[in-house]
């Protein structure tokens, strides 16, 4: 299950070594925490809490509203983190690092033992989880942050980041294994933003359902017939609802299905998915394809899509002054205190642990 959803400048640059270093330090000291008053299962909760995250990371020293919050502050658990001591491990990252994570998966799950049908249902998690926030969730943000956490037993989150370039934004999308019943529908638990775009295309959305299916219904039948459905069809403003503004040429044209799509499409039509999660895990079939097939669906066969941005508009901390809603004293309450033991308990100069508790508090003042 997606737990949540942040968004946030995006910022360039990295952050000093001195900063990092202590981040390290602290990063350490609340693993130790964590894994000694709770357990393992408790942290992956509370790292797929995006107000949580966003405390962590404010008191670990970063700047608290920038994409950095994301990069910077899962680098510096990911360093501080002991596998056999913590009992939990960080694979991934940002760029060229989240190509490595299928390989830290497997490499985690043997330290810890884990039996090889676990640990590829992990690899699967991490790379559906990815595919469904950048394919099936069209609302701009291209994923280049993958970090897969996973616990000796198994359990594991996913906090993985999207930029949107021309508006330099970035979108963080929490997932938590725990409450997983459907990778591609209505995966979220909660969402939270700055800002929410006026259109996206969600395909995980409940309103999608018949989409989804017709969706299936069309690869199956093979790309001949999507080929002549393609190029005989009629302009879209034939059928589309007015609050949906399609492209200029107002059609899907053989040049919106790239040649990777096609190939993904004959695939389908051999192996014959039999449901959009098994659809979408071809390889090849990426976010063109999934929109072509959604625009065909509807104009075949009236199955509208969802195209409202499913990110809850929100202040930072989810509203502390009841808009747009109500924020949950207690469960704020208690997170930061959470934090606060954590930083009292740390292993670190008494100057350090005071400026941490400082930056704490002022993130719970904003």
């Amino acid at each position: 299950m997606r737990t949540g959803v942040a968004e946030l400048p995006l910022h360039n640059g990295k952050a000093p070594r001195w900063l990092f270093s202590r981040m390290v330090r602290l990063s350490e000291s609340v693993l130790d925490y964590m894994s000694y008053e709770y357990n393992q299962r408790e942290l992956l909760l509370r790292i797929s809490n995006p107000f949580w995250f966003q405390a962590l990371s404010c008191a670990l020293g970063f700047d608290w509203h920038s994409s950095g919050t994301t990069t910077t502050t899962l680098g510096a658990l990911k360093q501080a983190c002991k596998p056999e001591e913590h009992g939990i491990a960080f694979a991934g990252g940002k760029g060229k690092a989240s190509m490595r994570t299928k390989e830290e998966i497997g490499n985690f799950g043997d330290i810890f033992n884990l039996p090889s049908v676990k640990i590829e249902s992990m690899r699967r998690a991490s790379k559906l989880a990815t595919k469904v926030d950048n394919s099936c969730l069209q609302d701009g943000y291209q994923i280049y942050h993958h970090s897969f956490i996973l616990t000796e037993k198994g359990e594991w989150a996913v906090v993985q980041q999207g930029m949107m370039a021309e508006k330099k934004y970035a979108r963080r999308y929490h997932w938590l294994g725990l409450k997983t019943k459907s990778f591609i529908e209505e995966p979220h638990e909660a969402i939270l933003c700055d800002k929410k775009e006026e259109k996206a295309l969600d395909m995980t959305s409940r309103k999608s359902e018949e989409a989804r299916k017709a969706s299936i219904d069309l690869a199956n039948d093979g790309i001949k017939r999507l080929n002549r459905i393609i190029t005989g069809q009629r302009s879209l403003d034939e059928f589309t609802h007015p609050e949906i503004h399609f492209p200029e040429r107002h059609g899907i044209h053989r040049v919106d299905i790239s040649p990777a799509g096609w190939k993904a499409l004959k695939i389908a039509g051999e192996i014959q998915p039999e449901n959009y999660e098994e659809l979408i895990s071809i390889s090849g079939l990426g976010a063109k394809t999934i929109r072509a097939l959604a625009l065909l669906s509807e104009l075949l066969f009236g199955t509208e899509a969802s195209w409202k941005d499913p990110v809850k508009y929100s202040f930072a901390h989810g509203g502390k002054d009841g808009i747009p809603y109500p924020v949950d004293t207690k469960t704020y309450d208690e997170t930061i205190d959470v934090l606060k033991n954590a930083l009292q308990e740390a292993k670190v100069g008494k100057g350090e642990k005071y400026k941490a508790l400082e930056r704490l508090k002022i993130f719970t003042d904003i």
